[in-house]
């Protein structure tokens, strides 16, 4: 899944690209308002996030243009313009969220991760929940249930338990999940690895330190053992 992110600081864009990245979002990053409409039409993104106060074309009406040609897409408006006349101009142009600066790394993923659910609710591909261990896994509501007890993910999360279980009883190497999870080429750095496993295995192991769901297949990468 593809995220356009139009954002003229260098400082507030790099962030949000590492937030992204993290979830396991591909970008496309813009640094006015002019880029942002022609990597819209040039890289079919599948959300966009835009800052209002951009060079050469403001927010409001990069968000105009693109709702004359596309009605669907999901747009958040990302910006310092806090009134409440501001919120509801970004509403009327179809907006379907708005955050204002400053903001923290939490809430910019409920909200990404709330917009990436209607994205994959009104995708005609089917992505079918699936069982691990205990675990009933929805790819669609990025979430999994044990017991009654939701778990929410993230986009980046659900690749990967899908991977393992699409390769269950299958020692999976660290390059191959890295080339499938992150679909970028393996560098050998296997640090990024590790660690997103390690938070995994907190949101979804009884016993992180004992994991029965992603194990390690030592000398080679992780396994589901179904």
């Amino acid at each position: 899944m593809k995220v356009l992110i139009a954002e003229d600081d260098i400082l507030i864009r790099e962030g949000l690209v590492d937030i992204f990245e993290d979830e396991g979002y591909q970008i496309a990053e813009a640094a006015n308002g002019r880029e942002a409409l022609d990597l819209y039409h040039n890289e079919k993104p599948d959300f966009i996030c835009l800052d209002i106060m951009m060079p050469e074309i403001n927010g409001y009406d990069v968000c105009r243009e693109i709702r004359k040609v596309d009605s669907d897409i999901p747009v958040i408006f990302l910006s310092a313009k806090s009134q409440e006349e501001d919120k509801l101009q970004g509403f009327e142009l179809g907006a379907d969220d708005y955050i204002t600066k400053p903001f923290g790394i939490k809430e910019v993923i409920a909200r990404v991760r709330a917009v990436t659910r209607r994205c994959l609710k009104s995708t005609s591909t089917t992505q079918r929940t699936f069982s691990m261990a205990d675990l009933t896994i929805n790819p669609k509501g990025l979430s999994c249930t044990r017991e009654e007890h939701v778990i929410e993910l993230g986009l980046r999360d659900i690749k990967i338990l899908e991977h393992l279980y699409k390769h269950a009883n299958e020692a999976v190497s660290r390059q191959q999940l890295f080339q499938s999870c992150w679909e970028m080429e393996f560098t050998g750095n296997t640090r990024s690895i590790d660690q997103k496993i390690s938070q995994l295995r907190k949101l979804v192991e009884l016993d992180p330190q004992s994991p029965q769901i992603i194990q390690t297949a030592h000398g080679v990468g992780y396994i589901y053992k179904a």
